[in-house]
């Protein structure tokens, strides 16, 4: 439950006056009023016996009414009401919006209250959670400095911010809130600004997509890339945001390892912060980088961004179908631990292999059987075979059949595309079908048991979803089709018991989507609630106004303030 405040007016009536002028109001806190640095005494220092002690008898007074006041005035967080909040009024969002076109008004395009685009930012075709909440207004900024103008307007009039870039969330994370807000679109910021190929690490605007990225570092002959790889639209600052992963993941690890080593970060009173430098390690201080990976902006707006990058390998690709998920799963543990060189090995079902056969742009007719991609990585050829050799045999233990490896680099390249098609492979089962997407993660020998109950569920009500899954991690995707509002219905309680039984199974709500508006209602099942209550404190403490992407992550806090 969550703090309310306890009246001024009630508590402390017989002492207002003592503290008038000491304690002013705020929206968000108590502010004590800075005193001058400049000497309140003309007295000099060779005569102390005149010195003017009222000034410091003042401020005593004003610490002492303040620490009272915070003590007396506002309750425990738990006692505060969730519908309390400070947001601006419709015409404080009004004037806001006029203070920002006038800001930027030497530039066109920075600011638009056009309808297309307010519309665009507030809607998404991949999430299907309840309620479209509109942006006023949608700001474009092209710098840091941009950013907090328009930090400083929003918290002067109290107007929500929603960060936005590459659009690819799948959990409503970019959606606006319900009174309205302003939504910061920084594709614009998209530019590589420092490569430091000696060291593998690169700088780099938040705008800036992971596909362009490795695009730029091959055609400038550098042989190095980030490996970190979810939808091809992402961003750096979106993955940064949502602690992303993707079919890399078994080999490279996630956002939440070492691959962001820096971001800078406008916070929302608008001060801006480099979270460390760009040493490969430092063990100085709190890992403050780490704070707003997966804080989906309801910390800060991260502006620039030091990514870590990797040396590029040989590769090849090599495809297997098993009997069931649980073979398939099960040599998957054992293929790890023979420590060849894995990059990704994706789990993908009979569904997924019936869809991409439908779909038609696969160049070969697959078995319609649950089925393993795998892509070796190593420096030669010879250890590429080798891995592939080990491999084989490790499978056909597991009951795996029709082995396949690439014959060459077109041929590893069509048949990666095929388990990269997933998305719309899924869509072609059935015809003008609307596909929910979401994700849960379980330890790796848990999958095959999680898979299995999923498949089980789904028949049982009629549905049809593909399974996809980043099996060296134990994080598989559904892709549950629907037509019609009943099915729309059915599909959501289905998403809601894959996440309890992933949950039940030590596993987490969201192994990569992140968390948005969908997945929230599980955190504190997952996490715990002092687990919770520290994040809502941070929260607090960083964004007392609650302006930042507020309902994300967390439900909407109420912030403290000092009732008028």
């Amino acid at each position: 439950m969550y703090s309310r405040i306890l009246s001024i007016h009630s508590r402390l009536a017989h002492s207002r006056s003592a503290y008038n002028g000491f304690l002013k109001r705020s929206p968000s806190s108590y502010i004590i009023p800075r005193t001058s640095s400049r000497s309140t005494s003309s007295t000099p220092a060779s005569r102390p016996s005149e010195t003017n002690y009222l000034p410091y008898v003042l401020l005593a007074l004003a610490s002492g009414a303040a620490g009272y006041a915070a003590s007396s005035f506002i309750a425990p967080t738990s006692q505060l009401s969730p519908s309390e909040h400070t947001f601006g009024s419709p015409a404080d969002y009004g004037r806001a919006i006029v203070e920002l076109k006038s800001t930027f008004a030497d530039r066109d395009g920075v600011i638009t209250t056009d309808p297309d685009e307010l519309r665009i930012h507030g809607h998404s075709s991949h999430d299907h959670h309840h309620g479209e909440s509109p942006h006023s207004v949608v700001a474009y900024p092209e710098s840091t400095e941009d950013v907090v103008k328009i930090v400083k307007i929003a918290s002067k009039h109290r107007m929500p911010i929603t960060p936005y870039s590459g659009a690819t969330n799948l959990e409503g994370h970019t959606r606006g809130h319900s009174s309205g807000g302003i939504c910061v679109d920084i594709s614009g910021m998209n530019k590589i600004l420092e490569i430091h190929e000696a060291d593998s690490d690169l700088v780099c605007q938040p705008g800036l997509g992971w596909v362009e990225v490795n695009d730029t570092l091959k055609e400038k002959g550098i042989p190095l890339f980030f490996p970190l790889d979810p939808a091809p639209g992402a961003t750096i600052g979106g993955m940064l945001s949502t602690g992303c992963s993707g079919t890399n993941a078994v080999r490279y690890g996630t956002a939440k390892g070492e691959w962001f080593l820096n971001a800078t970060v406008v916070l929302p009173n608008g001060q801006v912060i480099k979270t460390r430098r760009r040493s490969r390690k430092s063990s100085a201080g709190f890992d403050v980088t780490k704070l707003f990976i997966g804080a989906e902006g309801t910390l800060g707006i991260i502006t620039e961004v030091t990514i870590r990058l990797a040396p590029v390998l040989p590769t090849n690709v090599a495809v297997v179908q098993f009997p069931n998920v649980r073979n398939a799963t099960e040599a998957v543990v054992d293929i790890l631990n023979q420590g060849v060189g894995i990059q990704c090995i994706e789990l993908v079902d009979d569904v997924f292999m019936k869809a991409t056969n439908i779909y038609g742009q696969s160049k070969r007719r697959w078995p319609e059987k649950d089925s393993l991609f795998m892509k070796f990585q190593g420096p030669t050829p010879q250890s590429l075979k080798e891995t592939a050799d080990i491999v084989k045999k490790v499978a056909q233990r597991h009951g795996g059949t029709g082995f396949e490896l690439a014959r060459n680099q077109q041929e590893a390249n069509d048949l990666w595309t095929d388990r990269k098609n997933a998305h719309y492979a899924g869509l072609a089962l059935i015809e003008n079908a609307k596909g929910w997407p979401t994700d849960v993660c379980v330890p790796i020998s848990r999958l095959p048991d999680l898979v299995q109950q999923t498949k089980e569920d789904l028949a049982s009500i009629g549905l049809v979803s593909p399974i996809v899954g980043h099996a060296g991690d134990g994080n598989f995707h559904a892709h549950i089709l629907f037509q019609t509002d009943e099915e729309e219905a059915l599909a959501r309680q289905a998403v809601h018991r894959m996440v309890k039984r992933a949950i039940d199974l030590d596993g987490t709500c969201t192994g990569e989507h992140g968390v948005g508006i969908g997945k929230r209602e599980y955190l504190t099942e997952e996490l715990g609630e002092g687990t919770i209550e520290l994040m809502k404190t941070i929260k607090r403490a960083v964004d007392p106004l609650g302006l930042f992407n507020p309902g994300k992550v967390l439900f909407c806090l109420p912030v403290l303030s000092v009732l008028r």
